[in-house]
């Protein structure tokens, strides 16, 4: 494992299913919560340092501040781990709409401070990007994304997550060819999908329930993003895949930033994108969901 310099003691603790976690104390005896991976890409761990500082940038939502980083950890101060309350869930749903609706400068790559090497991003860059254009990358879990902007959302959505992952799939034979299809037909009526059209939020990108963390006071906070400018509804979509959100906090969005007509049947085609990166990673179940939603909006 890597750890920040001078860390004088590390115990395990629950960190995701892709990275190491740990409890750290630093040699100004101040206790750290630390990721780290070995085999972690170059700049994977600061992109998500960045994408921390970006969603707090609103001021409408905690993120932990980053106390270091590195190729092989990414260190934030620890905070002590609690259950979301009534206004916990309140100040979720406010703090995500005030949040989404600061917007972003495009649809794709949120922070110009988060540039990696022309020839590092040009060496790994993903299915459906340019040559010579470094937009930024970003990660979902392991898997690397191309952030590089397009005119549209459905653009976006077509051709820098759904494709890529799907050709992904396809490659490492984690989805059947007719699945492979079905995603194909999807990113093809994209236009047709995705309801009216909305300016670019600054989005999470990666928000199930297990990334937003209640402090001991029963506040939420925001962890692990893979951070972007898209569309507000992928967030929600997310934050619904694994178990539903309080009611509280979808009132409480609504009350500040009211979504779309449509969007409770848009919530599939979001999850999509998840369902994807889990049959990638993990397989099983996932393969099935992923091809058996693509078929839904094919």
């Amino acid at each position: 494992m890597s750890l920040p310099p001078g860390a004088r003691e590390a115990w395990p603790v629950a960190g995701g299913d892709i990275n190491e976690a740990f409890a750290v104390l630093l040699r100004d005896g101040s206790q750290a919560f630390v990721k780290t991976r070995a085999d972690a890409a170059p700049g994977e761990f600061a992109a998500e340092a960045a994408g921390l500082r970006w969603l707090a940038e609103p001021g409408a939502l905690r993120t932990p501040r980053v106390l270091d980083v590195d190729d092989g950890y990414l260190a934030l101060e620890w905070i002590e781990p609690g259950t979301l309350d009534a206004d916990g869930e309140q100040e979720l749903g406010r703090g995500l709409a005030m949040t989404h609706t600061a917007h972003a400068p495009g649809f794709g790559r949120f922070d110009p401070t988060c540039a990696h090497d022309e020839d590092e991003v040009a060496e790994e860059r993903a299915p459906g990007s340019r040559d010579g254009d470094d937009a930024g990358v970003t990660w979902l879990a392991s898997l690397r994304l191309c952030n590089e902007p397009t005119a549209d959302w459905p653009t976006f959505y077509a051709e820098r997550r759904l494709r890529p992952l799907a050709l992904q799939a396809r490659d490492r034979g984690a989805l059947q060819p007719a699945g492979v299809e079905a995603v194909e037909r999807v990113c093809e009526r994209m236009s047709q999908l995705t309801g009216p059209p909305e300016a670019p939020a600054r989005l999470h990108g990666d928000l199930w329930q297990g990334n937003v963390l209640a402090d001991a006071k029963g506040r939420p906070w925001l962890i692990d993003p893979s951070a972007y400018g898209g569309h507000r509804e992928v967030d929600l979509a997310m934050l619904a895949l694994f178990g539903s959100p309080s009611p509280r906090t979808l009132a409480s969005y609504q009350e500040l930033a009211p979504l779309s007509d449509g969007w409770r049947e848009r919530v599939g085609l979001y999850q999509l994108l998840p369902l994807l990166v889990h049959a990638l990673l993990f397989g099983g179940s996932y393969r099935a969901a992923a091809e058996r939603m693509a078929r839904r909006y094919a």
